[in-house]
This record gives C-alpha cells, sequence and structure tokens, in this order.
C-alpha cells in the first residue's frame, strides 16, 4: 500500500484555492465575503453597501443622509428629488430632501391623495395638463390640440382642475397655464408613473382598468 504523503496533499489544495483567490475579480471577492450591514436605527445603510446600484458619489451622500435621518427619528424613510422643466420660455427648478415616507402614506390614509387623483382621473384632463405644460393656451387652441368636440368640454374639463389649485388663467388674459408652483408637483406625479409602469424588474406588463 502507497503511503499518502499528508502535508503534500494539503500544501497542493492550499495553492488550488489560492489560485481561485487570484483569478476572482477583487471586487467580486470583497462582496463575497464583506456583507455585513450598517444599520441607522431600523434602516439598513444602502450607501454603505457593496451592493448599491449606483456610484455617482453626490447622490450616495444624499442617500446617507436620507438614511440617517430616518434612522434617528424612526421613521420609515425618506424620499429627495431635485429636477428642472423648461418649456415656452418659462422654467420650474426645485430641489427637496424632507419628505418624510410617513407623511406620504398619511395622504392615502387621509383620502388627500383619492381627491388630488380623482380631479385628474380622466384621459381628457391628462391631455389637457400635458398641452398646458407646453405652455400657455387659449381655450380654442386646446380644443384644436387635444380633440375635443367643443369649448363646452373643454371647460367642463378645466373647471377641476382649476378648483384642485392646478390650473389658471394666466397674465395674457384668456391663456391658461399650469400654476408655476403646481409644475414640479404634476412632474413628479409623472415620475410616478414612469416607475409603475416600467417593466426593468417586474419582466411583465402592467394592466390598468
Amino acid at each position: 500500500m502507497t503511503e499518502r504523503d499528508y502535508g503534500k496533499e494539503l500544501d497542493e489544495l492550499r495553492a488550488q484555492v489560492q489560485g481561485l483567490l487570484e483569478a476572482m475579480p477583487q471586487k467580486a471577492e470583497e462582496e463575497l465575503w464583506d456583507t455585513k450591514p450598517v444599520w441607522a436605527g431600523e434602516i439598513a445603510k444602502m450607501s454603505k453597501s457593496r451592493h448599491r446600484t449606483t456610484e455617482d458619489a453626490d447622490l450616495l451622500r444624499v442617500l446617507d443622509r436620507l438614511e440617517d435621518r430616518a434612522g434617528g427619528q424612526r421613521s420609515s424613510g425618506g424620499v429627495a428629488y431635485t429636477g428642472v422643466f423648461a418649456l415656452a420660455g418659462e422654467q420650474s427648478t426645485w430641489v427637496r430632501e424632507d419628505i418624510d415616507t410617513g407623511c406620504l402614506l398619511a395622504l392615502l390614509e387621509d383620502g388627500t391623495a383619492g381627491e388630488v387623483l380623482r380631479s385628474l382621473g380622466s384621459r381628457e384632463r391628462m391631455a389637457l395638463l400635458g398641452a398646458l405644460l407646453r405652455g400657455a393656451r387659449t381655450v380654442a387652441e386646446l380644443v384644436e390640440e387635444c380633440g375635443f368636440g367643443s369649448t363646452g368640454q373643454v371647460y367642463h374639463h378645466l373647471r377641476p382642475l382649476t378648483a384642485a389649485d392646478l390650473v389658471e388663467e394666466g397674465p395674457e388674459r384668456g391663456r391658461y397655464r399650469v400654476k408655476p408652483h403646481r409644475v414640479q408637483g404634476v412632474i413628479m406625479l409623472l415620475c410616478g408613473v414612469y416607475d409603475l409602469v416600467d417593466k426593468k424588474y417586474s419582466g411583465q406588463g402592467q394592466s390598468f382598468a
């Protein structure tokens, strides 16, 4: 019987393992072994995670502040957003970093979200908003651009948008526009819709009755 050289076999095994580790990309090796999460209260800090989805340093600093604030306040989370929208010689620019998700959930619970969405809840009103975001329009122009049959139909849909504090008659009499301080809200609402219909992660289309 041939006597086994266990010391030699162990050395060979170590060499094989070392070769595998050296062949493994450094980042992948770190992610394999360093999986311990960093926490702010009950919030797992993705800004400190090796599995984060962005490497933008400025955005990660904003995320870091949101995580720390939510963790310190025992909140369910926070939202920050910034944007710019410029058309027809007018511009809206906004920066928000103080939206507590608890306040957002409260909009569902007290019915506010439902009321706002009902005021927008038709293709016709969405078409009006789309036209008005591109610039002030007369009722006659809205009839033509949005495919309405009469000025009465336009006024019928303008009234709830005006009552919801979204649309107004601008400085030029007879021309309607989205209120300047409401532009960012409409754009951010569309961002939410974009997320709801995005197929990137679900892998399937959405059906909305």
